[in-house]
């Protein structure tokens, strides 16, 4: 039994046939992409090309060398028509109308359309609308001259229909052409734009991080310091303080990276303390003021008005700012310092207050510098509110402002 008789439905196809076939299909796509990667003025070549070729090998019904001296006037100058279209125009509509003056006919009148839809397609419509009222005005000529008797509309409305089919093609193009450098512009302008948003959020999410990292490095190091100097104190005397210290400077500084973890976006999901430490806002100020009684400045904490309605982003805010001024006042306490902090919610706002008894600085210069009274600005004016820190008229210092919590400025804390 044969090899066709065995697979049924299958026809006998000679050896070599398929492979042959792919073989020619990639070699005319392969020349076809090599023909469409030909530059320009290969292409602008090919017509004046045939043209000339034409002319010199078909019988003229006059002097040859006339006919191929015309046939180049018209179809040269397409050589340069990409770069200079209205002079070449210019100069196929003389030829053509010299050609009109000695009463010749040539194949090459086709020129005249090619420079009109190249005049069309590089100016405006005003300047095609003047170049196909001249054609037109040949049209008419020629077929006045050379349009059989009796015959004269027929090839008036053919020509006339190709000239008009040239000039709209030109503007076609040229419309095309405006329109997707438009788009590329705008394209452009847009991935400009990203980068520039995306330049813009970095810097504000460096801003961010350096905010809270400048927060949460001053307070707990601030605390951690003045709790190791009561516990080395306390150590001979009272071993019981001294361990108790110890064990806050411990949970000080196990906050103090949760802290940093959070901040820095890097947080794990199996962190132990993630479940255990959220972020921050008003219910952690009892916290705050229990640990800054122990690093040794007495606080007093007031909350007026329910809280639990505040954005996160909004608490966190009233946190590192009550974290920043009390940090502020636990540097250098003399001893008897107190500080009292109040916090008033409603409906729309929150009110901090953060006041000290301790003295107020002699000089301007002795005042509270670096990057803490800043970042509480910057903090405070997300919110639409005004931060003002400075000595209290009955001594110690004060730091106060208020949150809006509707202000179309607010971002992120």
């Amino acid at each position: 039994m044969t090899e066709a008789a065995a697979e049924p439905g299958k026809a006998h196809r000679p050896k070599g046939l398929r492979p042959r076939a792919g073989r020619a299909e990639r070699a005319v796509t392969a020349a076809a992409r090599r023909i469409r990667r030909l530059p320009p003025p290969v292409w602008d070549s090919l017509l004046p090309a045939l043209l000339l070729l034409n002319a010199a090998t078909t019988p003229a019904p006059r002097e040859p060398a006339l006919t191929v001296a015309l046939t180049a006037a018209l179809a040269l100058p397409l050589l340069w028509r990409r770069r200079a279209p209205l002079a070449v125009f210019g100069a196929v509509v003389a030829a053509a109308f010299a050609q009109w003056l000695l009463d010749v006919q040539l194949p090459a009148d086709i020129a005249v359309l090619v420079a009109l839809y190249t005049a069309a397609a590089h100016s405006e419509r005003r300047t095609t609308l003047v170049a196909g009222a001249v054609v037109e005005a040949g049209v008419l000529l020629a077929c006045l001259r050379w349009a059989p008797d009796g015959a004269f509309l027929t090839p008036f409305v053919a020509v006339t229909a190709m000239t008009v089919a040239a000039a709209v093609l030109g503007m076609n193009v040229r419309t095309t052409r405006a329109y997707l450098a438009a788009v590329e512009e705008r394209a452009a302008h847009l991935e400009r734009e990203q980068q520039q948003q995306a330049r813009l959020a970095v810097a504000e999410e460096r801003a961010r991080i350096t905010r809270e990292m400048h927060d949460i490095v001053t307070h707990n190091l601030s605390v951690m310091v003045a709790l190791a100097d009561a516990a080395g104190y306390a150590r001979q005397r009272s071993p019981d303080r001294a361990d108790a210290a110890m064990r806050q400077i411990s949970e000080t500084g196990r906050q103090a990276l949760t802290d940093m973890r959070r901040s820095l976006g890097v947080l794990r999901a199996d962190e132990p303390d993630a479940e255990r430490h959220p972020l921050p806002g008003i219910a952690q100020l009892d916290a705050l003021a229990e640990q800054m009684s122990a690093a040794g400045l007495p606080t007093a904490l007031e909350v007026h008005g329910g809280h639990g309605h505040l954005p996160a982003t909004a608490q966190l805010t009233v946190y590192r700012l009550v974290q920043e001024a009390l940090t502020n006042a636990l540097k250098h306490p003399p001893a008897g310092t107190r500080a009292t902090v109040r916090i008033r919610c409603s409906a729309g706002t929150v009110t901090v207050d953060v006041t000290d008894t301790g003295p107020c600085p002699p000089t301007p210069a002795a005042a509270p510098s670096g990057h803490g009274i800043p970042g509480m600005r910057e903090r405070s004016a997300a919110y639409g509110g005004t931060l003002r820190a400075g000595p209290l008229p009955g001594g110690g210092w004060g730091v106060r402002t208020r949150l809006l919590l509707d202000s179309a400025g607010a971002v992120s804390a």
